[in-house]
């Protein structure tokens, strides 16, 4: 699980840059993105043979069957796209606010991404040894402190460090969140659980963005950090909450 989510965040750092290297008009960055869904069919394609039947001899499961099973991991999924998202879009715009040139928030946002691709694979070695309920507890904690130490890092050389490791433990509650998934539920309620945390993430992304938006608008830049600290505590209570 460390592994397929430190390849979900390069995938994230990689767009990006492939946009920087064809450009955003015309045909080139439409063709890029046929090409990698091609890529990814014939990846698909090559393993059909091998992959695992789920049929449990015609067991069902739906979305709506799925979501009271598991709703804190829903929950975790949930705060992990508006981390994933707002840090994207948003902290570019709370660091201009700070004083910090464009240079050096893209290469902000560079350590953030190499946060979330470095560590995923030793949080799932953590998840997997010990307890993915309580890695993800540490991880939301830790980006909750993160939240709190960043307005008064910003202007300073910490900065840096610390949006590596806040990067790492954000996306850290998504690796540990998928392992607790995976030891849980099997079969039908599987492939449920799996599209219940993708239909959670697109709405988190999209939510996620013009929320934290609004929350600075209304309380000024702070309102930031202040947002997405609130939600990682929450998410951390609730996890503590439930076994």
């Amino acid at each position: 699980m460390g592994i397929y989510t430190s390849i979900i965040s390069g995938g994230f750092a990689l767009g990006p840059f492939i946009l920087i290297m064809v450009g955003t008009q015309g045909w080139p960055p439409f063709l890029v993105a046929v090409a990698a869904f091609l890529i990814c069919s014939f990846a698909v394609l090559a393993v059909l043979s091998r992959l695992p039947s789920l049929d449990e001899g015609g067991e069902k499961a739906s979305i709506r069957q799925f979501i009271p099973l598991a709703p804190v991991l829903l929950f975790a999924v949930f705060v992990t796209a508006v981390l994933e998202q707002v840090s994207l879009s948003l902290l570019p715009v709370y660091g201009l606010s700070h004083g910090i040139g464009e240079r050096e928030m893209a290469a902000l946002l560079g350590v953030l991404i190499a946060g979330n691709v470095a560590l995923q694979v030793p949080f799932g070695l953590a998840a997997e040894r010990w307890s993915a309920r309580v890695v993800l507890i540490a991880c939301a904690l830790a980006t909750a402190l993160g939240c709190l130490l960043i307005p008064f890092l910003i202007g300073t050389p910490l900065i840096w460090p610390l949006i590596f490791l806040w990067g790492a433990t954000s996306f850290g509650i998504y690796t540990a969140a998928l392992v607790a998934f995976g030891a849980q539920f099997s079969g039908a309620m599987l492939v449920a659980g799996n599209a219940a945390f993708a239909l959670l993430w697109g709405i988190g992304g999209i939510a996620g963005p013009p929320a934290a938006g609004a929350a600075m608008d209304l309380i000024g830049v702070q309102g930031l950090p202040l947002v997405l600290g609130i939600m990682c505590l929450a998410l951390a209570l609730a996890r503590m909450a439930r076994a």
